[in-house]
């Protein structure tokens, strides 16, 4: 089994280098690896460029964000299952990728997910908050639980037959593609009980009290367009399930 790994990326020369040296560190031997770079005007590109030859599709152009250039990698991708690993974050072990494709071969599954830690920006090993999921079913999205989408691999097929990530949808675009798979289509999961990725903390939704409100109206969009009911309720117990991530 092939797996696509996506890295996009803009001006994060200070910890790119971290982010793709955890995939190249990966036991599985069968990784495509595509990152794609949105112009960036610091060091980001050369930095990438120094690992050019174990790069599969090394991309650097203009974009509309993110979510974008995430789904310019989806295109490219020829693996069997797609994964997202975000420019400043790193696979956690160098086992990650064959525990994901061994959890894959021993079930009939379309995604899988696993835990997650939030780490200091500077030094990796201090941890400031657990992400631990679960074995979920549809209607827990309903009751604010979601998986942690820098855990999230999803079989590639799955992106032809229900899109890829909304544009609309701002900063929840990921939410959004989460609720359409697991809640609206119901494909089947399962959680890797492994933590996979090490996410330094201070994400682009919360940034300010704007962002975090835009994020607020983005998550609540996204719910309603994916027909969950009460979505207030949803997004209530959504920040709750929040608060034992720092216990």
């Amino acid at each position: 089994m092939k797996v696509t790994i996506i890295t996009v990326v803009y001006n994060a020369e200070k910890h790119l280098r971290d982010c793709i040296e955890s995939v190249l560190a990966q036991n599985y031997p069968n990784i495509e690896y595509i990152l794609i770079d949105g112009n960036s005007t610091d060091g980001t590109f050369q930095i990438a460029q120094e690992y050019q030859d174990r790069i599969a599709v090394l991309i650097s152009e203009s974009d509309k964000g993110m979510y974008d250039a995430l789904n310019k990698g989806i295109a490219l991708a020829t693996g069997e299952v797609v994964g997202i690993l975000n420019a400043d974050d790193l696979l956690a072990d160098e086992d990650v990728i064959t525990k994901v494709v061994e959890l894959f071969q021993q079930r009939k599954i379309d995604a899988v997910y696993g835990d997650l830690n939030y780490v200091a920006q500077d030094d990796v090993s201090k941890i400031q908050r657990k992400w631990r999921a679960m074995e979920a079913k549809p209607k827990d999205l309903a009751l604010g639980w979601m998986p942690a989408h820098p855990t999230l691999y999803i079989k590639t097929s799955l992106f032809n037959q229900f899109g890829a990530y909304q544009l609309n949808y701002g900063s929840a675009a990921d939410y959004e593609l989460m609720l359409r798979y697991l809640y609206k289509h119901r494909i089947t999961t399962a959680h890797l009980r492994k933590l996979m990725i090490k996410m330094r903390n201070g994400g682009m939704s919360n940034q300010s009290l704007k962002h975090r409100y835009a994020a607020f109206l983005n998550d609540y969009a996204a719910l309603k367009h994916n027909k969950v009911p009460l979505p207030i309720f949803a997004l209530l117990l959504k920040k709750l399930r929040k608060v034992k991530q720092f216990f």
